[in-house]
């Protein structure tokens, strides 16, 4: 069964819960309506289409637009080798959705690691605390308005007590370029 059928599957049982596929370079994603119903998407898609292996679980912060977190489920199956995409969105009021940690075990840290660095929340997780960041860190630093130089601390000896300065600082880009070398964010001088 090709990826393809695998998808009419989800879409025969699910309806308009789920979009019809999208694909780019020979991928297939679909897009999960009600972030509330992605758990029970997730377990069709490992129980009756063999989906059994969460790759990863990854956030969008889609800033200033509504809602404004998408979070990506990249799913494979095994014993038939291919690969499904599955996104929900989260609106920034709630942000919150269940957990996906009863379909697949690994989706334990993935889901930490949004937690830590974007905030979204997923209820009737295990162990839902910073993965990355300290306990009582008050900021989600991959939120697109969190600057680039870091903020100020108090804690001397954690983290920067000054934030990096943004001029020649990092994540500095060179636009156009010869190459990939030439483009790669580094820290620059006006000379290059």
């Amino acid at each position: 069964m090709s990826a393809v059928d695998q998808t009419k599957k989800l879409r025969a049982q699910f309806g308009d819960l789920v979009s019809e596929p999208t694909e780019f370079r020979g991928e297939l994603s679909l897009n999960v309506a009600d972030a509330e119903r992605v758990v029970e998407v997730c377990e069709f898609a490992k129980k009756e289409l063999g989906f059994n292996y969460l790759v990863d679980v990854s956030s969008v912060d889609n800033y200033g637009d509504d809602p404004r977190w998408t979070i990506v489920y990249e799913l494979y199956g095994i014993a038939h080798n291919q690969y499904l995409r599955l996104k929900t969105n989260v609106s920034e009021e709630k942000s919150e959705l269940p957990t996906v940690t009863g379909v697949w075990r690994t989706a334990d840290w993935h889901e930490r690691e949004i937690y830590d660095m974007m905030g979204v929340r997923f209820r009737g997780h295990p162990d839902l605390r910073r993965i990355i960041m300290w306990e009582g860190y008050p900021y989600f630093p991959l939120r697109k308005d969190f600057p680039l130089g870091g903020k100020p601390t108090e804690l001397p000896d954690v983290a920067f007590s000054q934030p990096a300065p943004i001029e020649g600082g990092p994540f500095v880009t060179a636009p156009g370029g010869k190459n990939a070398i030439e483009r790669e964010p580094r820290v620059r001088t006006p000379e290059n």
